[in-house]
């Protein structure tokens, strides 16, 4: 068959995922509300469902009529949803010092989960044999069809070519150079494997599950080892021509500052990120102090906790002022490991947001906490996997 672009096959394969997508972002939808969100004709709906339906990817689930409705005659509409038994998915997440894989089903429900502390920067063999193993190990121990797994995705910490998903930029990650995830690991788990930048994919899974559903433009901010920031753009991921939009560690925040891995210097990563604010306390709690260090510490109303994370948040707020200004966000998603200091955090965003931002502009950006915690980039790279997989779930 021709699935060459601008083929009909090319363009049937097309409209089911935009089936699918609806479907997704609406949980429970009718074919009738499928079509007037795509604008594709209802014959084309009926026809894609059927086939959806046949292949035990939707479900339908009539709607229960209030007690004491009147009939209003003819068929009712019957909601579809996606099957969580029709299928799943593989979400990863390398960060610079773990590991992060999860096993979902196609409605975003997770099956099972597995983490692991591993030096991801300096290790990639390592890390991509675990990654593979656990991804098999899951999809056996969930009693899972592989051949229904139908696709991975895997957040990394770098940018990502927007285009191909190989590492742009891998004198970040110097070990990692020369390494193609995608097909290292196609080949161990027998599926399709697409790659990210994890706060893309962070952005992605906000705007999807979390605290940016309904809304067309957000800013997301990753706050971890690294920081990072993905931008959905008029209802779209943007990435930039080479997939290095978005790196708000990277901006300069202090004349002067320490050097970034990036090789500037005073990168807001270098202020922000988790080693350096849990090295603010290393010299009165020693070296292994931990962002549930300084949580702990917020909670005992800790003045010195205050004051780091109140900085931290002016900071983040500072080197979001710019983003704020061009592109006018409705909300700004703070997320990541570090998101979990909480309040003090991101009332300083808003502070320092408020203050440098004109009133015209600044009293329509909303800051609030990512609700998908730690989990957010892996949920991501399930999206990931969703939009680009060409296995059976997508093909005609």
């Amino acid at each position: 068959m021709d699935d060459r672009p601008g083929s009909l096959t090319s363009l049937r394969s097309r409209n089911r995922l935009l089936v699918l997508e609806t479907v997704r972002r609406h949980g429970r939808i009718s074919r009738v509300g499928i079509a007037r969100a795509t604008g594709l004709s209802r014959t084309t709906v009926s026809s894609l469902v059927a086939d959806l339906l046949a292949e035990g990817v939707l479900t339908e689930s009539p709607a229960a009529s209030p007690p004491g409705a009147a009939s209003r005659g003819g068929r009712p509409a019957t909601p579809l949803s996606l099957n969580p038994e029709g299928g799943g998915l593989l979400g990863v997440h390398l960060r610079h010092t773990d590991v992060r894989v999860l096993l979902a089903d196609l409605s975003g429900g997770v099956l099972g989960e597995r983490h692991r502390v591993i030096d991801v920067d300096h290790k990639p063999d390592q890390t991509l044999e675990f990654v593979a193993e656990t991804a098999l190990d899951l999809v056996a121990t969930e009693g899972r069809d592989l051949g229904r797994v139908f696709g991975m995705g895997v957040a990394v910490s770098a940018p990502v070519q927007s285009r191909s998903h190989t590492l742009n930029s891998p004198s970040m990650l110097t070990a990692w150079s020369g390494i193609d995830i995608a097909a290292r690991l196609r080949d161990r788990v027998g599926m399709p494997v697409h790659v990210g930048n994890d706060a893309n994919l962070g952005a992605l899974a906000e705007w999807t599950y979390g605290a940016g559903r309904g809304v067309h433009d957000l800013v997301y901010v990753m706050l971890s080892d690294g920081v990072g920031a993905g931008l959905i753009l008029d209802g779209r991921l943007y990435e930039g021509p080479t997939g290095t939009a978005g790196e708000l560690g990277h901006v300069p925040v202090v004349d002067g500052g320490y050097v970034c891995r990036c090789g500037n210097r005073g990168c807001l990563e270098t202020v922000v990120g988790a080693r350096a604010l849990t090295s603010a306390f290393s010299h009165v709690r020693g070296p292994d102090t931990t962002i549930a260090d300084l949580v702990a510490l917020l909670a005992a109303d800790d003045p010195g906790a205050r004051r780091v994370v109140a900085d931290a948040g002016r900071m983040i707020g500072r080197a979001l002022a710019g983003v704020c200004a061009m592109l006018a966000p409705r909300l700004v998603v703070i997320g990541g490991e570090v998101a979990a200091v909480g309040r003090i955090l991101l009332d300083g965003v808003r502070d320092e947001l408020a203050r440098r931002l004109s009133p015209a502009i600044g009293h329509d950006v909303e800051v609030a906490a990512g609700r998908l915690g730690d989990r957010a980039e892996a949920f991501g790279a399930i999206v990931l996997a969703t939009h680009q997989t060409s296995a059976h779930l997508l093909k005609p």
